[in-house]
């Protein structure tokens, strides 16, 4: 561990902050809130779509900041008249149609999901998918319909193939110019806008504090995060549940989400042990 104190400090949060059975301990939000009582603005940041921003909030209660949609919308929570929106990044629907095209034409048909609104709780549009874990409304599109517009991600999948291999051939394909692919866990590839990730997302953050990456301290556990990992210098803390290629980025590695290890961690950095 590094002397002294990172001046920001961010966290993925399901499969890292968050446990399996969907929570986050008290003990979490406790020692969170000791981060911020020493002077240092936490960062919430996932995958998650800005529809379930208030749901991010109740898991990061501390967070100064969030990094939603894998780095395509980030909100400053910190202004007294309310939360500010600093960055909405959106994919034109016509792109992603035809490089989910491209993409099926090398892996076969894949089910798709969008996620184009932003209010809370708001569907998917899309195909239904029997893998997705999550009890998301799924309104039924056909995917001319679902892509008539700018979209937030989509996430596809083939039950042909699993998620890493997916990911290898979209990331073969899908060039870094016209979006951003990645995965997070759910089984699904994530299809962003150009651009967008969470290093992306949190550079916003830093140049709007001032704080520069080699005094920033992130923890992860999926490829989504890997971006984050690699942009942040102070620190890179993998969870011990992370996957192989975050595991093998990381400076250390922490317990698991299911035993708070981001918590414990920084308990033994607030402690100076």
């Amino acid at each position: 561990m590094r002397p002294g104190l990172p001046k920001l400090i961010a966290s993925d949060l399901d499969g890292t902050l968050v446990r399996s059975d969907d929570t986050v301990s008290e003990f979490t939000h406790q020692t969170l809130d000791r981060v911020r009582a020493a002077g240092i603005p936490i960062v919430g940041a996932t995958g998650r779509g800005p529809r379930l921003t208030e749901l991010t909030r109740s898991d990061i209660r501390a967070a100064d900041y969030l990094v939603l949609a894998g780095g395509g919308r980030v909100i400053d929570q910190t202004d007294p008249a309310g939360p500010v929106v600093l960055r909405d990044e959106r994919l034109d629907g016509s792109v992603l149609a035809v490089l989910l095209a491209d993409l099926e034409a090398e892996v076969g048909p894949l089910t798709v999901m969008v996620e184009a609104l932003d209010s809370p709780n708001a569907p998917l549009w899309g195909d239904q998918d029997p893998a997705w874990r999550y009890p998301d409304v799924v309104e039924r599109r056909a995917r001319e319909e679902a892509l008539r517009g700018k979209v937030i991600k989509a996430f596809a999948r083939t039950a042909d193939h699993d998620v890493d291999t997916l990911l290898a051939a979209a990331r073969r394909i899908v060039p870094p110019a016209l979006a951003t692919v990645t995965q997070a866990g759910l089984g699904f590839v994530e299809i962003c806008p150009p651009g967008v990730d969470k290093a992306t997302g949190l550079a916003v953050v830093a140049q709007n504090l001032g704080v520069d990456p080699a005094e920033v301290l992130v923890f992860g556990d999926m490829p989504n995060d890997v971006p984050m990992l690699r942009w942040a210098g102070w620190g890179r803390v993998a969870v011990a549940n992370a996957h192989p290629s975050v595991l093998a980025l990381a400076d250390e590695v922490t317990l698991s989400n299911d035993e708070d290890g981001v918590a414990v961690y920084l308990d033994r950095l607030l402690s100076g042990r």
